[in-house]
């Protein structure tokens, strides 16, 4: 038998068994009666208790280090009013035979802290239930309060922040699970440490009823039941109710400044007592300045002068151990070399994001999968469809907040510039003109950012009247992973750095590994490469084929190592696939071509080029044109392509670039011999 019994004390995790213990402990209170003796050690259990909560509350470091504070916010709770209860019950029973009759903690509370004067006892419980309820208990909850409402409101961006430490590859999977969980525990705190302060409000109501039940239902029975005198019966039960309520006030109040010290606790790495000392004592200037005020306090003529010069001499001498531990703190610190190193190290230079993605703070939500977003899911999806199309992995978009923008702005960064941006109204929807739209919607003008078009923004409501008239009704995560992949089109050339065209080699070379052992760096350098890669993106020109690319530079290179040249051999090679990409499905190429005389001009300008190609005036109309033929073209449904020879069809491209960026300049060698041309406008002067 023994044995048995010692093998189901040993299964026993006094652990999980302590929060039902001291439940089934506070239902029994309140069911059953309780000896004084017991009384006795169950209101020294809860004084200890309350003082272990406190001085846990001084020694913790930060808030989620006492999480189940709220928890034993309750329990406690319950376990002074239980203990109300059967103390209650034992002063109504017994309160006839004296102040003695409930045990003698309650005595001693009755006698020694209030002398014995019942008067006295009732304005000492008054104080304390003024302190505990009115300063105290409601400063917490109202600081649990807002907490909590803070806490709530910041979520998203803290989240937002680990999936962009993800996504650059600063934290790990494991790191990032942790540091979400810490922030879901940190809301769920002070959501409960909210709820949990009404219990101590409720609490001090409670104490101030049970004390006035004690004393009226005392007197009743003391003169009516046991035929005691008035006076007699009012001051036995009045002690007795003052005893029992202080006695159960006090760790109230213990624990009340508990959750005032949790609540207002700010996590910077140190306890409260370090805080505090660290925080009040450091400036030295401001401890002389009241140790100065004090000593002319304490000379004034009538004035306490022990008091006041006593405290001025402790703080001089606060100051002087202060200045004799100085060297000494600084000699420790330089004979640290490592102090320095941790100070100032190449950890310190933060590297800039190749692609950046800022946002105001009413399109957190946009990104916040919690609240529904959908702005990182479309932002892989940029990446993957950018991938497939031009041939290589852009590196990842880091995104975050940014309060220096207005609320519904954002920016698209590369390497730290800003290249695009515009704002967004996350709780409408962008309708876009195509320029065919069958009549007008109702809504807030504004432009597309992405192409230029006219748009409006509206109500989700108006979504299917918007489709009805001819309108292209797109949410708000679409516009900026639209005007991102245009970005990342316009940009590719800047974000194809060493390291993507080291992963295109390995990735070809999975496949032929031969091409590229052959070829890198034996008859081209990395470098060049890159720049020819870089040519083909700036024009818009996938890099998928890379077999080709290297098989065509394999075969020149050893002729020419001109990059311009190289890119005109692999255009030629690849020019099958530009124009299928520029005219898909198409027979017939409609093209613009050069006016006679301007392609004489450029042929001979060329030839005998010093630097300045075109006269200012002739290059700034020809600009005017190219842009209003690229217009004209775009309206009229067709692809602006302008035909050229080959020798000047990269000055036309590279001129052409900024007034006319869509216009595509083609020359008349990477046309296809199954195509037809159509020429349907001339660019001239």
């Amino acid at each position: 038998m023994v044995n048995v019994l010692n093998r189901i004390f040993q299964r026993l995790n006094w652990h999980t068994l302590a929060a039902p213990i001291l439940v089934v402990m506070v239902l029994a209170m309140l069911i059953v009666p309780l000896p004084t003796f017991l009384l006795d050690i169950f209101f020294t259990f809860n004084i200890t208790l309350g003082l272990i909560i406190l001085l846990v509350s001084l020694y913790m470091v930060r808030p989620l280090e006492f999480a189940a504070f709220p928890t034993a916010l309750l329990l406690t709770t319950l376990l002074r009013l239980s203990l109300n209860v059967a103390a209650s019950r034992i002063i109504l029973l017994h309160g006839q035979n004296g102040p003695g009759a409930a045990g003698q903690v309650i005595e001693s509370f009755g006698e020694f802290v209030v002398g014995g004067d019942y008067v006295v006892g009732i304005i000492v419980f008054a104080i304390l239930v003024i302190i505990n309820f009115v300063v105290i208990t409601k400063g917490a909850g109202r600081i649990a309060e807002v907490s909590a409402r803070f806490t709530l409101d910041a979520m998203p961006g803290k989240q937002m922040a680990i999936d962009a430490d993800l996504n650059a590859g600063i934290i790990n999977q494991e790191e990032a699970h942790k540091r979400r969980s810490e922030i879901a525990q940190e809301a769920d705190f002070f959501g409960s440490m909210d709820g949990a302060s009404k219990f101590v409000r409720g609490d001090a109501i409670a104490a101030i009823m049970i004390l006035f039940i004690n004393l009226i239902g005392g007197l009743i029975i003391g003169i009516w039941q046991h035929g005691l005198s008035l006076s007699t019966a009012a001051h036995d039960y009045t002690l007795l109710s003052i005893g029992d309520a202080l006695v159960a006030q006090i760790p109230a109040l213990v624990i009340s400044i508990a959750a005032g010290i949790v609540v207002t606790s700010v996590n910077i790495g140190q306890d409260l007592g370090r805080q505090l000392i660290s925080q009040i004592f450091q400036n030295r200037d401001v401890l002389v300045i009241v140790a100065v005020i004090l000593g002319i306090l304490g000379l004034i003529p009538g004035m306490p002068h022990l008091p006041f010069l006593g405290a001025a001499a402790v703080l001089w001498g606060i100051i002087w151990y202060r200045k004799r531990q100085q060297p000494k703190a600084e000699a420790a610190n330089a004979s640290l070399p490592v102090a320095e190193s941790e100070e100032v190290t190449w950890a310190s230079v933060e590297p800039l994001d190749p692609l950046g993605l800022e946002v105001g703070y009413r399109l957190i939500p946009l990104v916040d999968k919690g609240q529904g977003g959908e702005l990182l899911a479309r932002i892989r999806g940029v990446r993957k469809k950018f991938a497939q199309d031009f041939g290589f992995l852009v590196p990842a978009v880091h995104v975050r907040d940014n309060l220096e923008l207005r609320p519904t702005a954002y920016r698209i960064t590369v390497k730290g510039v800003e290249v695009a941006g515009g704002d967004i109204f996350p709780d409408l929807l962008l309708a876009i003109d195509p320029g065919n739209v069958l009549g007008k919607l109702d809504g807030t003008p504004t432009t597309d950012p992405s192409f230029g078009l006219p748009a409006l923004w509206i109500n989700k409501e108006q979504r299917d009247k918007a489709v009805a008239l001819g309108y292209t009704a797109v949410d708000p995560a679409t516009v900026i992973a639209t005007h991102l992949h245009q970005v990342l089109q316009s940009h590719g050339a800047e974000l194809l750095g060493r390291e993507e065209v080291e992963g295109l080699l390995s990735h070809l070379a999975s496949r032929s590994p031969k091409l590229v052992e052959d070829v890198i760096p034996k008859m081209l350098s990395p470098d060049k490469l890159k720049k020819v890669l870089q040519n083909l993106l700036n024009e818009g020109v996938p890099i998928r084929d890379m077999r080709t690319i290297v098989e065509i530079l394999a075969e020149h290179a050893p002729q020419s190592q001109d990059v311009d040249e190289l890119t005109a051999a692999v255009r030629t090679a690849l020019g099958p696939y530009i124009v299928q990409g520029l005219f898909p499905g198409q027979g017939e190429l409609p093209v613009a071509v050069l006016d006679g005389q301007l392609e004489h001009l450029l042929q001979e300008s060329l030839r005998n080029s010093n630097g300045e190609v075109l006269e200012p005036g002739l290059a700034q109309r020809v600009l005017e044109r190219a842009g209003e033929l690229m217009q004209q073209m775009e309206a009229g449904g067709m692809q602006p392509v302008l035909l050229a020879m080959a020798p000047m069809r990269v000055f036309l491209a590279r001129f052409l670039a900024r007034t006319a960026p869509r216009m595509r300049v083609l020359s008349y060698a990477e046309i296809p011999e199954n195509k037809r041309i159509r020429v349907v406008a001339t660019l001239g002067a």
